[in-house]
Formats: C-alpha cells, structure tokens, sequence
C-alpha cells in the first residue's frame, strides 16, 4: 500500500499471496517486488491444487507463475514424500525453455530440499540418466528424449501428482503434439494439470479440454497482440539489398543487443557469413547446431560478448535474455502468429524495445496478413539507402501508413532498464 495526498493505492506484493518464508527469501534475492498479472491471479489457486489453463505470451511472467506453487506444494508435503520420487512433470518444446525453466526451480528453490533434473535430446544420455537414478522430484523434459528413456524403463510416471504442458501451440508447430499425447496417456489420471499457450488453435483448445477439470482460465494478453513496449517499423526493400540494409542498421553503435530472425537454418548461417565479411562479430542458433554451440552461442550473447545473435524460430523460442533492446525480422514470417512472438522477445518486464522488419516484394502478402491480424498499420521507414523499387511499394505501402524516417541514434535508442526477474 502507497499513501499519496489524498490518494490511496493499493497493489499487491509477494507477501499477499501466502508464500513460505524460504521461497519469500528466494525471489527477494531475485529481485522480485510485485507479482505479474498471471503471476497474481494463478499462483493462490494452483497452491489449492486446481488445474489452470493459461493463453499467456512469452514475457508475462507464467514461468514464476506456475514454479513457485509447485516448490511450495513440495515443500509442503514433505513428510509424506519420498525424496527420491517422481513427483512433477514439466513438459516443454525446446532445449533451451527447458534449460531455463531449470534455472528458475534453481532459483526460486534455494532455500528448499527439492531436487530437479532437465532432460532433452541432442546430447549423450548418460549424465541425465545418472541425475535420474540419484533421485528427482522435478522433471523437466523435452518430448523426444523424454520418451525415449520411459521406453528404457528409466522414468516412472506412477506418483506424478502434477504435470505441467507448456508452450503447446509450439509443441503443435514443431511435430510433437502425438509424442505429448503419448505422454499423457501414461500419467496418473489423478493428477492437477497446468495448460499454458500462447495461441489456441482448434487441436490445441481440443488437447486442452480433454485434460483439465474445471480450470481456472488466465488469458493475460489476447492473442496475436503486440507488447505495447515495442515500437515497430517495417523496411521495404528489395530481397538482394537485404544484406546491405542489415549492415546499414547495424552500424548504429545505440543497438546494443539484437536478436536476428530468419526463416530457415540456412538462411541463418548465411547471415552471419555475410556480417563476418563486414567486420560485426555474430553467431547462429538454429536445430543443426550441436547443444554445446547453442549453449554457447546464447552465453556468449547474454554476457555481451556479441551484439548480434541470429536464429530461426524454432531455436529461438524461449530465449530469455536481459534487456534485449532490438529484435530485427530479417525474413518476414509465413505465419503472423510467429511475428507476434518473435517481438516479443524485446520490451519485456516494462522495459521498452525496437522491432525492425525487413520486407521485399515476394514477402508482402505475409506483412499484409501480419498487420490484419496484429489490428495495425506498423510505421514505414521510407528515408535508408535501400529502397524497395517504386512497383513494388505501391500495394504494400498504403498512403495512411505513418512514414517514419530513419535517424541513426534516435530511432534505435531505447532506455536500459534493470530488467524484472518476474518475467522469467
């Protein structure tokens, strides 16, 4: 509570919400102050053992949202648990959520005698499996090699009492959803099931509705919005000056942090080639590279040791990074949904972000169904050394588009931010 001449203002903390001290501690050492939305209205139910079906995009905080509960409902079973069974099932996309949500049950459990283990194809299996055979209680688990070692009788789903699906409109993207539906089918039928999704699509909603009873529905943000905190503008230009444009934008020394979209693996790896020719240091992220180059290419990244990080989608979902100040669409993608996640990657826990886009003429049917679904008409930049030839400009750039001009220094400029740990 704040008190204000003549005003009172209330707003809730992480006291109100009836945490355990040892978990109070953990996210005061995080930096945690006030809870996100989701965060708020999910984490009192969950405590109650609800099930809880969240539509929540990237950036909102539902990872906390849904950890912190778990590690206190744990805690509080404690005499009654088994240390060396396993309990919670979190079910993720990719290597890279999967490592991160880790690092959250690391985070927030410290001051708690819970063990967690993160499993995920691509590397050798021998040390998860060692890490599964001295005991966990947390599980936290891409689909492939999750299987994988429930086929090797290595993990039982028998005393799961809470399972977690997260991302699941990813899960569909990605092929995974029949391996997710093999999963299901071998947990406990007694069980609270948290469902979270950026989008819903039909087989999605459908997934979701034969899972959970009675849930507590959380739609933080509706779907196929942008984060107010980015501000976007969109390049016309020719597909061949793509590369010169990059390098022009780049050489604005304000874009501290970027995160390059491409569409295709290649395509990646095809634009760090062309930057290294110009002198800008960047490294690709996408499913060719082995787990260690991913690895290392996203601490490089964090650690500011590049400005310049390049990925496809794919690789890219999940990637959780301090004060990302830049986002550029080098490709524009096939489905606007993925523009809307894409963007978020930036301006994320209040901070503001920059969201440059890159269309030729081949990708203006996809621009055109990103702004109808995203309800906007996104700022032209019309004054750069690449120009779109004037045809092709004519059916994409409509005259009520607000034309913007491209100021080195001022239109990249974003405020840094200490960035809110809730967002994680």
């Amino acid at each position: 509570m704040v008190l204000l001449p003549g005003i009172l203002i209330l707003f809730m903390t992480f006291n109100d919400l009836n945490l355990i001290e040892p978990i109070l501690l953990a996210l005061q050492k995080e930096g945690y102050t006030t809870p996100t939305p989701i965060q708020e209205q999910s984490i009192p139910f969950l405590l109650q053992g609800k099930d809880l079906l969240g539509c929540a995009q990237t950036g909102t905080g539902k990872t906390a949202a849904f950890a912190i509960p778990i590690l206190q409902t744990l805690h509080q079973q404690h005499a009654e648990r088994n240390h060396k069974t396993l309990k919670t099932l979190i079910l993720t996309p990719t290597r890279e959520l999967a490592i991160q949500i880790g690092e959250s049950f690391a985070a927030y459990g410290k001051g708690l005698n819970l063990k967690h283990t993160v499993i995920f194809g691509g590397v050798p299996q021998g040390a998860q499996v060692q890490a599964l055979r001295a005991g966990v209680e947390i599980l936290i688990a891409t689909p492939g090699r999750l299987l994988d070692l429930v086929n090797q009788g290595l993990i039982s789903f028998k005393e799961i009492s809470i399972f977690v699906l997260d991302e699941a409109d990813r899960m569909l993207d990605m092929g995974f959803i029949h391996d997710v539906k093999k999963v299901i089918a071998k947990l406990p039928l007694k069980r609270q099931t948290l469902f979270f999704s950026a989008t819903m699509p039909p087989e999605i909603q459908k997934l979701a509705n034969t899972i959970l009873v009675d849930p507590l529905i959380v739609k933080v943000t509706p779907p196929a919005t942008t984060a107010e905190t980015v501000g976007q503008s969109v390049y016309f230009v020719d597909k061949k000056d793509k590369r010169q444009l990059l390098t022009y934008v780049l050489n604005d020394k304000s874009i501290e942090r970027v995160l390059v979209f491409t569409r295709t693996k290649h395509g990646a790896d095809k634009v760090v080639k062309d930057l290294e020719k110009v002198d800008i240091v960047a490294e690709a992220i996408h499913g060719n590279k082995s787990q260690n180059a991913r690895q290392r290419a996203l601490s490089n990244f964090k650690d500011g040791k590049i400005r310049v990080l390049v990925a496809t989608d794919i690789a890219a979902r999940g990637i959780d990074v301090d004060l990302l100040s830049h986002v550029i669409n080098y490709e524009i993608p096939e489905v606007p949904e993925t523009y809307v996640h894409r963007i978020g990657r930036t301006g994320r826990a209040g901070a503001s972000g920059i969201a440059f886009s890159f269309c030729d003429s081949e990708e203006r049917t996809d621009w055109k169904n990103i702004e109808k679904l995203t309800g906007q008409k996104i700022p032209v930049v019309t004054n750069h050394p690449y120009p779109m030839a004037a045809e092709g400009m004519v059916h994409i750039n409509p005259p009520k588009n607000k034309e913007i001009v491209h100021r080195p220094n001022a239109i990249h400029s974003s405020p840094a931010r200490k960035r809110n740990p809730n967002f994680r």
